[in-house]
């Protein structure tokens, strides 16, 4: 000052509006936005009102002094302009950011976001792991099913540290904790119904996939294999295979405060000068960040966006499930004539104690308009085929038809990695897709880096008791379980 150095041990500084360029002068970068409220002020008239006269909504209000003057305003401006609350309470503001949508992308970023101190909190109108995510038969694999042609593609490259960075989250270690869900197999295997071809061979024992697959004897196949019967051959894949319902438990028990349920019906997404914010009957959620994480309810939300980009796309799958009375489970692959499988197979249990296999590969994928009825015909004959010496019992068959949600690619083709990217029509929203089950650890650090990149770090924890209210998701329940209830 001009009256010389003032030293302290401790600055407070509490200057309102002015505190974000103070805090510059010091070389700190502290997001302050400033609440411009715009008033409207008349000359003097006679008394027309004793008590304020405000709009259900909160969007205007009246008041008049003693003095004849009258107040009109109403609907603050968190963003410096003209945003005007519509939800009863307080708003919340920062950085938060609010993710809408609970499967798998949303629920793993929630975990990610807030061990590295954000106050990240989700929204979802449905059960937790609806639809896409509850459906998965959980497989996190390292890529070598999208290389069965004989080469490795930028999928298969993309995704080949997946299966470790899962290992890493169940033993506590990585960037959440996944200790608490299940594992139904550290292994996976890929069969052949008969000799490969030598290309495959040279491949599957190359250097490129040391330490990734490794060739079997007759000894450790897996127990649907060992039947003198079977000719082919078998390796082992270093995937694994998680138990979904469980890991959507486990992430929804991890940040169980920061989860809420959000009915459209009486809530709302929208703009207001180009930023997404979201309106309860309680209070608005005003972040500087907001991520959608819907899976197919991404396309609604951009459209109530008023967003051009991203698009997004829908690759169907009709997969099957069949109720038997085989115990020994299976986590397998079998190769055909394409470069990808030709059936996938994985084992679950209903809540009956049960065994399910259910079944994927080209069978799904090749079959997605196929009457349910023919399509199971085509499974009885796969089976059959495939793996005649199997003792199944008395079976029940039902198939499930999903949609993968992915970002819109040329000729429908697959996604190679998890996608993140910039809604078009606001300033403040990303879109986040993690294609497959294994990419999510992949989306979370896309995501976090993101937030990163445009200045956004954790800060103090924000209060998300208005949002108490809303009350919380159930998990959904598992595929196997609805269909054989």
């Amino acid at each position: 000052t001009a009256a010389g150095t003032v030293h302290c041990r401790i600055l407070v500084i509490a200057a309102g509006g002015w505190t974000g360029d103070i805090a510059a002068m010091l070389g700190v970068d502290l997001p302050v936005m400033v609440d411009v409220n715009m008033l409207t002020i008349t000359e003097p008239s006679p008394s027309i009102m004793d008590r304020i006269v405000t709009h259900i909504g909160g969007m205007l209000s009246v008041k008049q002094y003693a003095n004849g003057t009258c107040i009109i305003g109403g609907g603050i401006s968190p963003i410096g302009g003209g945003i005007a609350p519509i939800g009863g309470g307080p708003p919340i503001f920062g950085g938060m950011p609010p993710i809408i949508g609970g499967g798998i992308a949303g629920l793993w970023l929630l975990n990610r976001l807030r061990n590295l101190g954000y106050s990240a909190l989700l929204v979802e109108h449905r059960a937790l792991g609806s639809d896409q995510t509850v459906a998965s038969q959980g497989m996190i694999h390292g890529g070598i099913k999208y290389a069965l042609g004989g080469a490795l593609s930028g999928g298969s490259e993309t995704i080949s540290a997946m299966p470790a960075a899962w290992r890493a989250c169940l033993a506590g270690n990585g960037p959440l904790d996944l200790r608490g869900a299940k594992v139904l197999s550290d292994d996976f295997y890929l069969w052949s119904a008969g000799s490969l071809q030598s290309r495959m061979t040279s491949f599957f024992a190359s250097k490129m996939l040391r330490g990734r697959v490794q060739k079997l004897q007759r000894p450790e196949f897996p127990a649907p294999l060992r039947d003198d019967a079977f000719k082919g051959q078998v390796y082992r894949l270093v995937d694994l295979v998680m138990d979904t319902p469980s890991v959507i438990e486990t992430l929804a028990r991890n940040c169980a405060d920061a989860i809420f349920n959000i009915d459209w019906q009486h809530c709302s997404l929208r703009t207001e000068q180009g930023h997404a914010l979201i309106s309860t009957p309680e209070t608005d959620i005003v972040p500087r960040q907001l991520v959608l994480t819907a899976g197919v309810g991404n396309e609604a939300l951009l459209q109530q966006l008023g967003a051009e980009t991203p698009q997004m796309q829908r690759r169907p799958l009709q997969q099957v499930l069949v109720k038997h009375e085989y115990a020994e489970p299976f986590y397998a692959h079998c190769t055909g004539t394409n470069p990808s499988p030709r059936l996938t197979v994985s084992s679950h249990t209903t809540r009956h104690g049960e065994p399910v296999w259910y079944l994927g590969g080209d069978l799904a994928t090749e079959n997605t308009d196929t009457a349910p009825d023919r399509l199971i015909e085509l499974a009885k004959t796969e089976l059959a085929t495939l793996l005649p010496w199997v003792p199944f019992g008395k079976m029940e068959w039902q198939t499930i038809r999903l949609d993968r949600a992915e970002p819109k690619q040329s000729a429908l083709r697959r996604p190679d990695s998890a996608y993140v990217g910039k809604v078009d029509a606001v300033s403040n929203a990303l879109t986040a897709w993690p294609t497959k089950l294994s990419l999510s650890p992949d989306l979370g650090d896309a995501i976090s880096n993101a937030l990163s990149e445009k200045g956004i770090q954790p800060g103090a924890p924000v209060d998300l008791s208005p949002l108490q209210p809303l009350g919380r998701p159930t998990v959904a329940e598992a595929c196997w379980d609805t269909l054989f209830p």
